[in-house]
């Protein structure tokens, strides 16, 4: 029994590490750009259970200063990116989540910035969930209101987001620290109570074997 014990808490171990490698942190965009420079447009979203397996696809929608609808702008999918709008051709590239269909990070980077990119910028996740017996369809969309000046004047809001990815960065590692602690304690007690249980099971074997000997001895005399 305690070697099975043991099994199960090596396997949850494993487990749990391996969750948290995966693990995401939503984190809000910058709003400032300096023009004539590149720029990333973040744009997260996790899934609540890592564990599901998923696929993405992405669309981002700008809506310059002064118009009243989105233009679609770029789309990326399985086949790869897709550059929409020709204000935008040959100045954006995909900075998100690479080698994977579970798109968790959709960031994109603007080449060149101009005043003409200040904005609000829309991504959409068109996420498919795939459990064991069905599929299940969830959108979501973030915004980003970018600001496109000439000389950088870094925000309280730029300061706030960088603190708290590097806040929620740490945090995550100590979480995993902590747990793989807990983890490899249990199982080295798990370790202890089977060897113990085997000498056990030894000196009672070694005893009865003794027992049966004297008895034998004492039937012959």
């Amino acid at each position: 029994m305690s070697a099975v014990r043991l099994l199960l808490l090596s396997l949850l171990c494993a487990l749990f590490v391996s969750l948290c490698h995966g693990a995401c942190s939503e984190v809000d965009s910058d709003t400032e750009a300096v023009a004539g420079k590149g720029f990333k447009l973040g744009c997260i979203s996790c899934k609540m259970r890592p564990e599901v397996e998923a696929s993405a696809t992405v669309d981002w929608y700008f809506k310059a200063k002064g118009e009243a609808d989105y233009a679609h702008i770029y789309n990326y999918n399985e086949e790869g990116p897709h550059i929409v709008d020709e204000r935008f051709e040959d100045r954006v590239d995909w900075n998100g989540s690479k080698r994977s269909q579970d798109i968790q990070d959709a960031s994109i980077y603007v080449f060149n910035v101009t005043f003409n990119d200040s904005g609000t910028y829309r991504c959409f996740f068109h996420r498919l969930l795939t459990y064991e017996f069905y599929e299940y369809q969830t959108v979501v969309s973030k915004l980003v209101h970018l600001k496109v000046v000439a000389k950088a004047t870094r925000g309280t809001a730029s300061i706030v987001s960088e603190v708290m990815m590097y806040v929620s960065i740490i945090g995550l590692q100590a979480w995993l620290y902590i747990e793989m602690v807990y983890c490899f304690r249990k199982i080295s007690a798990a370790g202890e109570e089977a060897i113990r249980e085997s000498a056990n099971a030894e000196y009672l074997a070694i005893a009865s074997e003794s027992k049966d000997n004297c008895a034998g001895v004492q039937v012959a005399e």
